[in-house]
């Protein structure tokens, strides 16, 4: 008999369109959220969820994911077992032109 199939995993992101600039500040608040976008900038290519430098626990790192990710900052998904993340740069620049880059150029001071 055929083992069932895994449901697949699927993350949901919002359209950048429906983010708030007070959401995405209050995302962008945090000193851990802050380094994870420097370092994703810094990279400038996607990066696997245990690869980042932090000093916080994966639970917290995981909560500090969701909220980059409701907040349209980074885009999340599996390559197999490993969940990816990117940084949604153009998408922001387009809707909240000069945040983000000001954001990173300021905590690279």
């Amino acid at each position: 008999m055929p083992r069932p199939r895994a449901a697949a995993r699927i993350i949901t992101h919002p359209e950048v369109t429906e983010v708030s600039l007070q959401q995405l500040l209050e995302a962008l608040v945090d000193p851990v959220r802050r380094s994870i976008v420097v370092q994703l900038t810094a990279k400038g290519a996607e990066m696997a969820c245990g690869s980042f430098d932090t000093s916080v626990s994966d639970s917290t790192l995981t909560h500090h994911f969701n909220v980059l990710r409701e907040a349209g900052v980074i885009r999340q998904w599996y390559s197999g077992t490993t969940k990816l993340n990117a940084l949604r740069a153009d998408e922001l620049e387009t809707r909240f032109p000069g945040v983000l880059t000001s954001v990173v150029a300021a905590e690279t001071r």
